[in-house]
């Protein structure tokens, strides 16, 4: 089949690198429908205050697990393409980085849960997830599948992985199981994934055992990636700490509720990262090639980004009430709340391409200034709606979060012109404007 030229794009391109990303469409999509069905079915037996005191343990590990991942995933993409023949170097190093920075989350998210714990939720459930840290570390190999653009292997392992967790998941629920064993299972799931990773990785006559530590290039790749490391710090703070602020502001069982559509609604999230993932090594080229051919090309990304949210948005404001006609009525109060944040989904998209961009030019700072602003946002309008509308007031407050953290760099002039094209793409000037010429 042949895949339609898009405006900008060189068909060639487009050939190679959208054919890699519809194996990653197909392998998130597969793992997309898998996880909300059983989702869907555990939150209906935990029932909203149970499934808010397991959820709100995993938003410790969210936020640390910006720091053991170590912000290492893309400069690993980048170090593999240009240095291939490191690559047990560029792979051993950057695991044995993770599994420290994993071990070293320990005490932090220790600290973490005695200064603000989420109400409700014993320090066991927050212990247990926190080995996601460590486990982690094996997601090197969808960095070296990805610079190799063969990521079909990466759809194969979370596939397989996605129905083996959804058929243990459905194994607890037979079993009448208490939620304890919902936090096992869940982290459980990253033990899968990290298996399936060694086993690919082993094909091919690769294997881990060659892979080897190298100071030097570890202190290369952080001295790249500790911005990174704040900003996804920082994104975590503004994408979930709504969840404990309002688990410790109105209880589990809003929180629980809230949660469900704030996993629909991010649900869709994985898109933009895997569209730029797959597209940007070709903006990169015209980069190098042809300015005007580049400028082009980061505007045809932001267009593509919100062509694809927008409709998103608009079928999920209209189908939540259907959506929650799958849940017990316990919950049916969050639909409203799903309809607000899934337009959040807009911005997110926008954020990412613009992201990609601000690293490709070596601002690298700039992504965790303007996540952090984010993050004040949304604690800030937390603070202040959380206690008059609930859940509704977190939606609203991601909502608000997620558009000035991504509009915030029209207040700084290097790369203000970014912002003003990705309005041009949020207001549909640029498609009025293909449309016209033609």
């Amino acid at each position: 089949m042949r895949i339609p030229s898009i405006p900008g794009f060189d068909q060639q391109a487009l050939e190679k690198y959208f054919k890699n990303t519809g194996w990653l469409f197909i392998g998130k999509v597969g793992g997309l429908l898998i996880k909300m069905l059983v989702s869907i079915q555990v939150a209906n037996y935990l029932l909203p205050e149970n499934n808010g005191i397991v959820y709100g343990g995993t938003v410790f590990i969210y936020l640390f697990s910006a720091i053991a991942s170590l912000g290492l995933d893309q400069f690993i993409v980048k170090e593999l393409h240009q240095f291939p023949e490191n690559r047990d170097q560029i792979l051993g190093t950057s695991f044995w980085m993770k599994i420290c920075a994993g071990f070293a989350c320990f005490p932090l998210i220790w600290i973490a849960y005695q200064l603000y714990p989420p109400e409700g939720t014993p320090y066991k459930y927050v212990l247990i997830f926190s080995a996601i840290g460590v486990i982690q570390a094996f997601t090197v190999v969808d960095s070296y599948f990805q610079s190799q653009v063969r990521s079909k292997y990466i759809m194969q392992v979370q596939v397989t992985g996605n129905i083996i967790s959804a058929i243990i998941k459905l194994a607890l629920i037979y079993l009448h199981a208490h939620r304890v064993a919902f936090v096992y299972a869940f982290t459980f799931d990253f033990v899968l994934i990290s298996a399936g990773y060694y086993f690919t990785y082993q094909r091919e006559g690769r294997s881990v055992f060659n892979w080897a530590f190298n100071w030097s290039l570890g202190k290369k790749l952080l001295h790249h990636s500790w911005p990174l490391i704040i900003s996804g710090i920082m994104v975590v703070l503004y994408m979930k700490i709504d969840q404990i602020m309002l688990q410790n502001i109105c209880g589990p069982a809003e929180a629980g509720a809230y949660s469900t559509a704030a996993n629909l609604s991010e649900a869709w999230n994985f898109i933009p990262s895997i569209i730029v993932t797959s597209l940007f090594p070709a903006i990169l080229n015209a980069k190098r090639d042809d300015p005007e051919r580049y400028k082009k090309r980061i505007q045809n990304l932001y267009d593509l980004m919100v062509y694809i949210s927008l409709p998103i948005a608009i079928c999920i404001t209209f189908a939540a009430p259907i959506v929650y006609m799958l849940y017990k009525t316990q919950y049916a109060h969050a639909a409203p709340t799903l309809a607000v944040h899934i337009w959040s989904g807009i911005f997110v998209y926008l954020g990412a391409a613009s992201s990609q961009y601000l690293i490709a030019e070596g601002y690298n700072k700039l992504t965790f200034v303007r996540t952090g602003f984010g993050a004040l946002v949304n604690i800030g309008l937390n603070l202040i709606l959380i206690p008059k509308m609930g859940m509704m007031g977190a939606a609203y407050a991601t909502l608000a979060a997620y558009a000035s953290a991504t509009f915030f760099i029209l207040f700084i002039p290097k790369v203000n012109k970014q912002g003003i094209m990705m309005l041009r793409s949020l207001f549909l000037i640029s498609l009025f404007q293909k449309i016209t010429k033609r």
